[in-house]
């Protein structure tokens, strides 16, 4: 086997950690020697033994001399797990490769040096890309301390959010659906309004086998949503936090009662200001908001910069009708050279529904 399959054996490692690790990466590691693995390992989950540390304690026989592939740069300092530098010079290990470097400032370029200066042979860049991608989140959220926003919306092919009625279920079909329970697992919160909210009565949860419900955010101005909503009616099993303007104590009462969180925000056009709402997720370690709201939430949303990600997922259906919402709201832009652009999308074929993804530039 190449450096390049090794490294993708170590990525396919990496993405087992996914819903698990938030706020830290993703890293897959594969400890080879004489031409076989003898190790393997991944970060399993927050607070545990780095990928580097799982694979030389899965190690088969002793890893002196051996090459060991990793994802990430290897972390070089304390945190909740010694680093994994001391841990690769200690077993004596003579080649590292590595994937992605680490933008995290405690890292960023250090951990490869000190591996040099002990006489370690050191390649970087090995799939740099694909280890990128994998991690976009957290380099994001290592640099800015803000979310990484994804804006999801499902659509017909003339661009309706639903019918000139209201109805919505079902836009997309049962692949696409399963695709969108792996982001919520994937993402560290899910984002709605109020007005999702009264309308669907949604439950917001994770139902992919084995996965991890995220954070629930309902974005209330005024605090409409009703104590019997299924966010707040289930909300000591899965945390709710309501992003709100109103300081009333009394009205707050009965929210936390229910075993909800509320963060009382500024206000910014009549509504929750989104950019202190992801300055406080931030602060509570939340990496990522899957933002999965109505046709308003999504433009304050793009308007106020905290979307860094679209995904759109498109049926081969017609809706029709002058009044049948599109995903994007408000006022819209004044000129088209005023839009909002992005990357070129990748495009993923899921069942009859097609899914493009496009970074917000």
């Amino acid at each position: 086997m190449t450096d390049l399959e090794y490294m993708s054996r170590a990525l396919s490692l990496a993405e087992r950690g996914c819903g698990r690790v938030s706020p830290n990466p993703m890293v897959g590691a594969v400890i080879v020697k004489d031409g076989r693995i003898i190790g393997e390992g991944w970060h399993e989950q927050f607070g545990g033994p780095h990928a580097e540390r799982r694979a030389l304690a899965n190690c088969t026989e002793d890893p002196r001399g051996a090459t060991i592939y990793v994802t990430l740069e290897p972390c070089c300092h304390w945190g909740k797990t010694p680093p994994c530098t001391d841990a690769i010079l200690e077993a004596g290990l003579s080649r590292v490769v590595i994937g992605s470097s680490d933008p995290n400032p405690l890292v960023a370029g250090k951990g490869a040096a000190i591996l040099r200066e002990h006489g370690v042979q050191v390649e970087e860049g090995v799939l740099r890309e694909a280890c990128d991608t994998l991690n976009v989140v957290f380099f994001h959220f290592i640099s800015t301390h803000q979310p990484y926003g994804v804006l999801k919306y499902a659509m017909t092919l003339d661009g309706k959010l639903a019918t000139s009625t209201g109805l919505s279920r079902w836009i997309t079909g049962e692949a696409a659906r399963a695709r969108v329970h792996a982001d919520r697992n994937r993402y560290a919160a899910i984002l709605v309004g109020v007005g999702t909210v009264l309308a669907d009565d949604p439950l917001l949860t994770c139902r992919a086998p084995g996965g991890r419900d995220p954070v629930r955010v309902i974005c209330d101005t005024r605090l409409r949503t009703p104590l019997t909503a299924q966010v707040v009616t289930t909300a000591k099993q899965t945390r709710t936090i309501l992003a709100t303007c109103c300081a009333d104590p009394a009205r707050q009462q009965p929210y936390r009662d229910a075993g909800c969180e509320l963060l009382i925000l500024p206000e910014r056009s009549g509504h929750v200001d989104l950019t202190a709402l992801m300055t406080a997720l931030g602060a509570q370690n939340l990496d990522s908001v899957l933002i999965e709201g109505g046709a308003d939430i999504h433009w304050s949303a793009l308007e106020q910069g905290v979307v860094h990600r679209v995904q759109a997922y498109i049926a081969p259906k017609l809706f029709g009708g002058l009044t049948a919402k599109s995903p994007v709201g408000g006022p819209g832009v004044p000129a088209p050279d005023a839009c909002f652009h992005l990357s070129a999308p990748t495009i993923t074929r899921l069942g009859d529904d097609l899914l493009l993804e496009s970074e917000v530039l």
